[in-house]
C-alpha cells in the first residue's frame, strides 16, 4: 500500500509540475508561431541590407580589428577578428581558436594544456559558444556573408523587411532572420525561424546600442519573449 501511495504522490507532482508547462508551450506555439515569408530576392532586398550596415557604421566594424566581450555574464570573447582568432574562457577552461588553421586550436584547463578526446570537446564547445554568442553581437555586418540569401519581405502594417537566411557556416546552417527597422534603416528587432527553437518566428529585440572606441556600434541587451540576453564587457579597438 505504501509503494501506491507514494506512486500515486510522485505522478501527480508530475503532472502538478509539468501540466502547466505543457499548457504554457501549447499557449505560446499557437499565438507566436509563424511561417516563414516568401519574399523577393535581388536589388531592392540588398538595398535594404546596404541601409542597415549604413545606419549601423559598417566601415568602423569592418576597420575594427579587436573585439572584446561577455556573454549572459559565463562566457568571455578576446576576438582578434583581423587575424581571425579568438581567445574562449568559460568556467575553468580557455580554448584558443584559429579559424583559418583549426591545427592550431588549442584547449587548457586552470591553466594546463589537455589534448585527446578531452581537448577535442572542449575546442568543439567554444567554437560552438562562439558561433552563437558571436551572432548576438554582431549579426547585422553579417547579412553578406558567404552563403547568405537575402529577400525583400512586405510587412502586414506595409513596411518592408530583410530576411536573412545561412545556407551554409555557423553551427546550425538552414537558419532565418527577418530583420525589422526603425525609419532610418537601423534594426529594431528580429524575428527567427532556427533549428533548436521550436517556435517559429519567434522575436528578439535588438536594442540597447553601445558605441565602441573604434565607432562599431554593437547591442548590450536582447529581449525575447520574457527572456533577456545581456552582452558586457563590450571593447572594440583597430589596435590588437
Amino acid at each position: 500500500m505504501k509503494t501506491k501511495k507514494t506512486f500515486k504522490i510522485i505522478s501527480g507532482l508530475i503532472v502538478f509540475l509539468t501540466l502547466p508547462s505543457i499548457l504554457f508551450f501549447v499557449f505560446v506555439f499557437l499565438k507566436y508561431n509563424e511561417d516563414l515569408p516568401t519574399g523577393e530576392q535581388g536589388a531592392k532586398a540588398d538595398a535594404l541590407a546596404y541601409k542597415m550596415l549604413d545606419a549601423l557604421n559598417y566601415k568602423a566594424y569592418d576597420s575594427t580589428n579587436y573585439l572584446e566581450w561577455t556573454f549572459k555574464k559565463s562566457h568571455h570573447y578576446k576576438w582578434k577578428k583581423s587575424k581571425n582568432t579568438c581567445s574562449v574562457y568559460w568556467e575553468d577552461y580557455k580554448v584558443d581558436l584559429d579559424f583559418n588553421n583549426t591545427d592550431l586550436n588549442k584547449a587548457s584547463v586552470h591553466g594546463f594544456m589537455v589534448k585527446g578526446d578531452m581537448g577535442e570537446e572542449l575546442i568543439d564547445k567554444a567554437t560552438s559558444y562562439f558561433n552563437n554568442d558571436s551572432f548576438w553581437l554582431v549579426a547585422p555586418y553579417k547579412v553578406f556573408d558567404t552563403g547568405t540569401e537575402r529577400r525583400l519581405v512586405t510587412l502586414k502594417n506595409g513596411d518592408s523587411g530583410l530576411l536573412v537566411t545561412y545556407t551554409s557556416g555557423g553551427s546550425t546552417p538552414g537558419d532565418s532572420y527577418l530583420w525589422l527597422f526603425d525609419d532610418n534603416g537601423k534594426p529594431t528587432s528580429f524575428k527567427m525561424w532556427v533549428s533548436i527553437i521550436p517556435i517559429k518566428g519567434l522575436e528578439a529585440s535588438w536594442s540597447n546600442w553601445t558605441t565602441t572606441k573604434s565607432g562599431t556600434i554593437l547591442p548590450t541587451f536582447h529581449n525575447i519573449f520574457f527572456l533577456g540576453i545581456d552582452i558586457t564587457n563590450i571593447i572594440g579597438t583597430k589596435q590588437i
